[in-house]
C-alpha cells in the first residue's frame, strides 16, 4: 500500500499506521479512507494529498 503525502504541511499518512486518534485503523488503504477524514496535522481533506514517491 502506498503512502500519501499532505501537500499543505506535508504529514504522511502510512497505511500501515493508519490514523488511529481519527478513527483510522491500521492497515487502512489511503482510498478506503472515508472522503470527510482530514489531516490530522493541518486539516486539509483528502483531495490535497497526492501519493508519496520512492
Amino acid at each position: 500500500m502506498k503512502k500519501y503525502i499532505c501537500i499543505p504541511c506535508g504529514w504522511v499518512y502510512d497505511p500501515e499506521i493508519g490514523d488511529p486518534d481519527g478513527g483510522i485503523a491500521p492497515g487502512t488503504a489511503f482510498e478506503d479512507i472515508p472522503d470527510d477524514w482530514v489531516c490530522p496535522l493541518c486539516g486539509a481533506g483528502k483531495d490535497e494529498f497526492e501519493p508519496e514517491e520512492g
